[in-house]
């Protein structure tokens, strides 16, 4: 009998056991986190209230090279075509349709009769005839000029000065910046709030010397002659500097910020202070029917964190281009209102094609598939970036695709001569002195070091000093950092290898490279005599040859290792709609909208 008790008694104090360790479980479980950073309600009109930045410099398409004046551009000013914000894709704008010649060489843009300018004035196809040929007259002061290098007669030496003065307004650009790349092209974001300073300084006229590719067939039919077959180019003239702009521009010289200037967008500027800008639905839109929004009210702040306080706070509706911090970044991380998005610029290392070995091909590959570019983005990174295993961060993978492949790696660097590392010189890796930078070198160097026994020297710089480094070709490899401004695939990828032509001499590369490799071939791996040609496998190209205008070619020649794309990050209320975050960083303002009946989460439990 007192067995029997002692079990009951047993089980019960079991029994109270587990619930008194599932209560206690229960209270210490941390509580469910709010899915939003900020879920405050949305406005009670269709007004989107937009940090992008500190306060716009410019309203001039010329100028706009970056937010936040590309985005008040995209609203204000329409193109010939714009960009589908999912897909990226060209969409019918002032054109309403298009066709090429066959070789992609010769554009036509059928531009549409509703088209009108805010004072109610038809667009018309001098328009853009006008507004180009002002980009070239520019020069160096046009933003993002190398989108215009394709266009017959857009190239460098088709531009003279006079010495007749004139007063322009100019963009600030670093005379030390190569032509795509961002004066501060570090590891977090590579491209600049604004290049647009406006304080006006006389300047020479600058003339051209021929006939440009730009015509107006007729008043609605537009003709565009390229240098080179582009099949993007479509996407290309999407970009905001290609936008036309009303008369001859000396507005832009008077008053930078003018509100009462004429344009052709969804959206026309009503109010511009010290506080940001306003802009408002255009009456005159062609499209205006389809234009969700009443109003943008685009809120300068001066830091990240007073734009982060402003939306938390439920004063703004939307954060982009800011420079968050990383600790605010692994904090906003687990939001549903936090977005990461790939950025269209590329991190990369630059071969000195001058220097043996690195004319060989196959050495420059072997190089590229020994380093583990997850591990990188894991490791030194922390996940704020997208390995590139390319050269272009748009478009669908290809067979070709830098893989991280070891045995690959060694078995290409055996073939050139250097079997186990043996015989290879210490390379010289030159990067600009930054922390992120630097650890990623020193992974890097590791990785060779560990796969094909190869050492390294770590050579940092001052940023100042990476184009004289360039210049001087004091460097086996060098880092560098591109801003791709558009999806055009010709035009990113002369971009990137016509900068590398400039500072290398590649016809006594070339020819350098084969007497090197047929000695390296006989020395290191006896061949037949017949057959030294094939092993020498000298390149296939020239950097900024017009052969290389694919990413096959470009992946092939390696002329640069591609390491990664770094992330843009925003915040985006849960209440909008339309706001599409991609790699452009350019969303469709036209799209967007306000779901005004949407309600916090605990407020709509509560109803």
């Amino acid at each position: 009998m007192n067995r029997k008790r002692d079990k009951l008694f047993f089980r019960g104090w079991l029994t109270a056991l587990v619930a008194l360790s599932f209560l206690s479980c229960t209270q210490i479980q941390k509580p469910t986190p709010e899915p939003f950073f900020a879920a405050t309600a949305p406005p009670t009109v269709q007004e989107f209230r937009w940090s992008n930045g500190k306060r716009p410099k410019s309203f001039d398409p010329a100028r706009a090279a970056a937010a936040p004046e590309a985005d008040i551009v995209r609203a204000i000013c329409e193109g010939l075509t714009e960009l589908d914000a999912r897909s990226l894709d060209a969409v019918p704008a002032v054109a309403q349709q298009w066709s090429a010649s066959d070789d992609n060489r010769v554009w036509t843009f059928n531009l549409r009769e509703g088209a009108r300018w805010s004072n109610g004035k038809r667009v018309t196809a001098n328009d853009f005839v006008a507004s180009w040929k002002r980009l070239l007259t520019l020069g160096e002061k046009t933003a993002h000029r190398e989108l215009l290098q394709n266009i017959v007669g857009f190239a460098n030496d088709n531009i003279t000065s006079s010495t007749e003065p004139q007063d322009f307004s100019h963009t600030a650009v670093n005379p030390l910046a190569v032509p795509g790349e961002p004066s501060n092209a570090d590891d977090a974001a590579l491209a600049p709030e604004s290049t647009a300073d406006l304080a006006a300084e006389p300047r020479e006229r600058i003339a051209v010397n021929k006939k440009i590719g730009v015509e107006a067939i007729d008043d609605l039919t537009l003709k565009v002659t390229l240098e080179l077959p582009d099949k993007d180019f479509p996407k290309l003239v999407a970009h905001q500097i290609f936008r036309p702009i009303y008369g001859d521009g000396v507005n832009f010289e008077k008053s930078a910020l003018d509100k009462n200037i004429v344009t052709n967008g969804a959206f026309v500027v009503v109010e511009s202070t010290v506080d940001g800008v306003v802009i408002e639905r255009s009456n005159s839109y062609w499209n205006k029917a389809a234009v969700q929004l009443e109003r943008i009210r685009f809120v300068a702040f001066e830091t990240a964190e007073a734009a982060l306080d402003a939306y938390k706070e439920g004063e703004i509706d939307a954060v982009t281009n800011a420079q968050f911090k990383p600790l605010a970044l692994k904090l906003l991380a687990p939001y549903d209102d936090f977005r990461r998005t790939t950025h269209s610029a590329l991190n990369f290392y630059e071969f000195n094609l001058n220097n043996p070995p690195f004319g060989d091909r196959r050495v420059r590959e072997a190089l590229a598939a020994a380093i583990d570019r997850e591990r990188l983005i894991e490791t030194e990174l922390e996940g704020t970036a997208q390995s590139a295993t390319d050269f272009l961060p748009h478009g669908e993978r290809i067979e070709s695709a830098i893989s991280f492949d070891v045995k690959n790696a060694n078995d290409l660097l055996e073939k050139a001569g250097y079997g186990n590392g043996e015989g290879f010189p210490q390379i010289r890796l030159v990067i600009n002195r930054n922390d992120t930078q630097q650890r990623v070198a020193v992974a890097v160097a590791k990785m060779w070091k560990q796969h094909l026994n190869i050492e390294t020297e770590i050579v940092p710089v001052e940023l100042t000093e990476i184009k004289s480094v360039r210049d001087a070709g004091d460097f086996d490899l060098i880092r560098r950092g591109v801003v791709l401004p558009t999806t055009d695939e010709t035009v990113g990828l002369t971009t990137i290898f016509r900068s590398i032509e400039k500072t290398q001499h590649t016809d006594a590369t070339l020819k350098t490279t084969d007497n090197d490799l047929s000695a390296t071939a006989s020395r290191q791996n006896p061949v037949d005599e017949n057959n030294a040609a094939a092993e020498s496998e000298p390149d296939k190209a020239a950097p900024g040859d017009a052969n290389l205008l694919n990413r096959a070619d470009a992946l092939f020649d390696m002329f640069a290792i591609p390491l990664y794309f770094p992330k843009s990050y925003s915040l985006v209320k849960p209440y909008v709609y339309g706001f599409e975050t991609n790699l452009l960083d350019a969303p469709s303002i036209k799209n967007i909208g306000i779901n005004d009946t949407w309600q916090p989460p605990n407020a709509a439990a509560q109803n």
